[in-house]
Order: structure tokens, then C-alpha cells, then sequence
């Protein structure tokens, strides 16, 4: 697929599970070539909007187009342009490691050998390895090793570096850089914000089944008005300062609070601090605890919706 063509759309996309819509009127776009981030809480429709995508799972209203086409009879051609690693996958216990790939190589008309797919995940001693006798991590590569022995058009990717230790996790975002770098689409769902803003050319933040925000990770971290978040929370709860209060402090941008603590998005942290903690005193209370960073995507979340990514 030309650099650029769509890889992917999605049009009103609706999904309900009893009276639960998990993906309510969804719309994406991404284009062949791009890493394209679904981020969202449990619960979102992430993984839903996915195995639609993947032709897992049929929606009940929308229409998906995936490489240029539909989903419509076994699917088999579109499949083995396709490459799926889902969020949890089991293997037979007593399959060896290559067993599994040379199983998976299998269904594809063309792909890596299983040398080499096993040297991609860094899986190479563990060869002959029984698969039940595989750590939580190693099984997550193996999952990907699957993923990726069909040399995929298009690469589905749900959250796959949880439970994989940080080289492991390095490497990983390196297999996704030489796949963009070939060309190749990936759709990625994550929890890890450093991940998706270094992996991620969009970024599609979802919650309750619906598109609230989107954009590069560096245009939705602009959105916010401010480049630094200042959290605290007082040792006199009643004695804290109102939200107007709040809002009128030197550079301050915006203000959320969650579970006793407050989140202030802040252009200049050298001036807010001094007088927040001047403010505090005058009521005579102080801060027991104050940290400060640069705005990432999780404080876009919750400028968006008023909860963090990982406890939503």
C-alpha cells in the first residue's frame, strides 16, 4: 500500500453489548505508513474498535474498510496481510517455541522464517523451550513473534509490552520503528504514555466508546494551553483553596482535582509555585505533598475527562 493511501477507516462505528455500548459512533482514519495510538481506560472500546478492525468481532452499525477492503466471507486474502497480537493470547503448553512460530508461519503465503522471527524478539535460547515453561514476558514475545512472522501490510498491536521487562520493552518499540520505517501501518492500544509518545505519528484518545480527542502526541499536549502540571495536596483539606482561587494564581492555565489532590496546568512553574504556597499559608495550611513535570498525554486525559488514564 502507497505511503499515505488509507490502511484503515472507520465510520460510525456502534457496538452494544446488552444495554453497554462499548464503541458509540466511532470515526477513524489512518493512513498507510503511520503508528496510529488508541489510548483510553478500561472499559473505553479500545479492544472492541480493534477486533472489529481485525474482523474479529462484527459491528452492529458502521462500516470498516481494512487495506481497501471489507470484511465479507472467511476473510483469508485480507487476512494474511495482516499481523495480530492481542491482549492475551495461550498457546498449546506442550508446543516448543519454534513449534508455535513454524505453526503461525504456516498461514501466511510469504513472511520471515522462524530464525529470524525469533532473532526480531529476541527469542533465540528459548527455541526449543516448552511453551509452559515460558515467563509472563517471554509469552508476550512469543505473541508478537506470531504477530510478525507473516511480514504484515498491517500490524495490530494490543498493549504489547505489558508485563515485558524495560530491555524487552526497548526492543519492542525498535521492532515498531523498523516496521514504520518499511512502510508498514500499525495500530497500537497502550497505557504506557512514554510509549505512545514515542512511537505514536496520531494519537486517538477514547472514552466510553467515542473519539474526544486527536492529534500528534505533540498537538494534544499543546491543546492544553501550558508545558508544565504541578500536583499537591494540603494537610488541611477544609482549609484548602477554592478553585477560583486556584485559577487566579500567576501562569495557571487550568485546574482539576481527584481524590483530595489537585492537578494545576501551568505555563511558568517558578512563578505558580511561590504563590501557591503563599496562598496555602495564609490559610493556614501548607502543601504535604507537591510535584511538578512537563505535560505529557496523561495530563491531556485529564484535562479531558477529570481522571487519570490508569485508574479510570
Amino acid at each position: 500500500m502507497p505511503d499515505g493511501a488509507v490502511a484503515l477507516r472507520c465510520r460510525g462505528l456502534v457496538k452494544r453489548y446488552g444495554s453497554v455500548v462499548a464503541v458509540n459512533g466511532l470515526d477513524l482514519e489512518v493512513p498507510g505508513g503511520e503508528c496510529f495510538g488508541l489510548l483510553g481506560p478500561n472499559g473505553a472500546g479500545k479492544t472492541t474498535t480493534v477486533e472489529i478492525c481485525e474482523g474479529l468481532t462484527q459491528a452492529d452499525a458502521g462500516e470498516v474498510l481494512v487495506l481497501g477492503e471489507t470484511w465479507h466471507g472467511d476473510g483469508l486474502a485480507l487476512r494474511a496481510r495482516l499481523g495480530v497480537q492481542l491482549q492475551e493470547t495461550k498457546f498449546p503448553e506442550k508446543l516448543k517455541v519454534s513449534e508455535v512460530i513454524a505453526l503461525f508461519r504456516s498461514f501466511y503465503p510469504r513472511g520471515r522464517s522462524v530464525d529470524e522471527t525469533l532473532a526480531l524478539v529476541q527469542l533465540q535460547e528459548k527455541r526449543d523451550a516448552y511453551v509452559k515453561g515460558l515467563s509472563g514476558g517471554q509469552k508476550q514475545r512469543l505473541s508478537l513473534a506470531c504477530a510478525l512472522v507473516g511480514d504484515p501490510e498491517l500490524l495490530f498491536l494490543d498493549e504489547p509490552t505489558t508485563g515485558l521487562d524495560p530491555q524487552s520493552r526497548l526492543s519492542t518499540w525498535g521492532i515498531v520503528e523498523a516496521l514504520k520505517a518499511r512502510g508498514r501501518t500499525v495500530l497500537l492500544t497502550t497505557h504506557y504514555m512514554e510509549e505512545a509518545a514515542r512511537l505514536c505519528d496520531r494519537v486517538a484518545i477514547v472514552d466510553h466508546g467515542k473519539l474526544i480527542a486527536l492529534g500528534t502526541p505533540r498537538e494534544l499536549i499543546a491543546s492544553l494551553g501550558a508545558e508544565h502540571v504541578i500536583e499537591f495536596a494540603v494537610e488541611d483539606a477544609a482549609a484548602t483553596l477554592p478553585e477560583e482561587a486556584l485559577r487566579a494564581l500567576p501562569s495557571v492555565e487550568g485546574v482539576a482535582r481527584e481524590e483530595g489532590r489537585f492537578r494545576l496546568t501551568v505555563r511558568e512553574v517558578h512563578r505558580t509555585v511561590p504563590a501557591l504556597l503563599a496562598a496555602l499559608a495564609e490559610r493556614g495550611t501548607s502543601a504535604s505533598q507537591l510535584t511538578t513535570h512537563h505535560a505529557t498525554l496523561e495530563d491531556v486525559f485529564v484535562a479531558l475527562t477529570g481522571r487519570t488514564l490508569r485508574d479510570a
